[in-house]
């Protein structure tokens, strides 16, 4: 497999990890990008840009990167309570009245980005039409009652946490999430990122699809532990519920899916474009803006929850938005804050060290926080780093 870009001295162990995902993971296409102190010291890229076809991944190819959104998404909050315009210590309802429905009056803010408002599953799914409706997605977790008391517990929102994050946003700014993110995230970070992907750029994103995963290679697991398998089959577990809260399963490769904005699930981006943004979170990039400051990014990485996560069965760790370096997602150290894709993508930042990274691929696995072929590149860059 013949990898192109380009890596700094010393970063040569992230492109052998990088080949060594083709040849022995499977990998079919894929970006990695990592920034250190604002500048980018890894810039690679190989493979087809389509898991169906033999078109060249070239430089600039984005891909769905699913739940990686969520970290882009958080930051639009973590901003506004920046700016003065959103407390995180306030009831959503303040913000939100519907939102006050079915016991849920006390739901903080905080809470919905820790992963903590106890409305994962939605008691009557959305199709992915109905999803795609910002309105209609709002209104139904507006009414949902929590399955737990709210502030009490954890466990992921997979998709419901797109619908909370995008409203409170439009009832803050007046503005879509999409629209409020282009503008102020993407823009002033220079990013190569979309949440409802504009028409001019369609012909840059590849198609993706399933990827099937070779036994597990150098003590990686190629299958999920039995807990995680059996709470997926079962379909009244919250696990099943939670990623049917859109029933059935979109076709992510269609445009009107691209064009839609899902902050759970949908955003679009190049490797670059994600390790970009958050190098922006910690830093400068290339001498321009820093979006977050010193105390806001520690907000995002300062614990909010931990423990068995009632929805994804193993333990967690979630900031303010950003899941935490920790067993079920390592990251690059204790440090870390960032968010994987299920099923391959993963995005993080590195205060202590200066890196910001970001992994993209068009084959999605099984896995759902720690994909093998994202720790493979994560435990080269610490090689790299030491």
């Amino acid at each position: 497999m013949d990898v192109n870009g380009t890596v700094a001295e010393g970063f040569e162990p992230v492109r052998e990890a990088f080949a060594a995902n083709f040849a022995l993971l499977g990998e079919r296409g894929a970006a990695v990008a990592v920034y250190r102190d604002g500048h980018r010291v890894v810039d690679l890229w190989a493979g087809a840009r389509d898991i169906d076809g033999d078109a060249p991944w070239e430089r600039g190819t984005a891909q769905v990167v699913r739940s990686a959104t969520k970290g882009v998404a958080a930051a639009a909050l973590l901003l506004l309570h920046q700016r003065g315009e959103l407390d995180l210590d306030a009831p959503v309802g303040a913000y939100w009245p519907e939102y006050k429905a079915a016991g849920k009056e006390h739901t903080r803010v905080r809470h919905l980005l820790a992963h903590r408002a106890g409305v994962p599953v939605l008691d009557r799914p959305l199709t992915p039409r109905e999803a795609a409706d910002p309105g209609l997605g709002a209104e139904a977790v507006a009414a949902q009652a929590p399955v737990w008391e709210p502030g009490t517990d954890h466990g992921y929102h997979a998709h419901t946490y797109g619908w909370l994050v995008g409203e409170l946003v439009r009832r803050v700014t007046g503005r879509p999430v999409g629209e409020w993110i282009a503008d102020e995230i993407a823009g002033p970070a220079g990013a190569d990122l979309w949440l409802g992907l504009p028409a001019t750029e369609h012909a840059r994103v590849g198609r993706v699809g399933p990827l099937e995963a070779p036994e597990a290679v150098g003590g990686l697991r190629a299958r999920p532990k039995r807990a995680v398998a059996e709470a997926y089959a079962d379909e009244n577990s919250l696990t099943r519920r939670a990623f049917a809260a859109i029933t059935p399963a979109a076709d992510e490769n269609a445009d009107a899916y691209r064009a839609a904005v899902l902050p759970a699930s949908n955003g679009i981006a190049t490797a670059d474009g994600l390790a970009r943004f958050y190098a922006s979170l910690i830093g400068e990039v290339d001498g321009g803006r820093r979006l977050f400051t010193p105390r806001t990014a520690e907000l995002a990485r300062a614990e909010e929850s931990s423990g068995p996560d009632r929805v994804l069965v193993v333990g967690t760790r979630f900031g303010l938005g950003y899941m935490l370096h920790g067993g079920a997602s390592p990251m690059l150290s204790p440090a870390s804050f960032g968010h994987p894709g299920r099923g391959g993508a993963l995005a993080f930042a590195d205060p202590g060290t200066g890196i910001a990274f970001g992994y993209v691929t068009n084959g999605f696995r099984k896995s759902v926080t720690a994909d093998p072929r994202a720790q493979a590149l994560v435990r080269a860059l610490r090689t790299a780093l030491a």
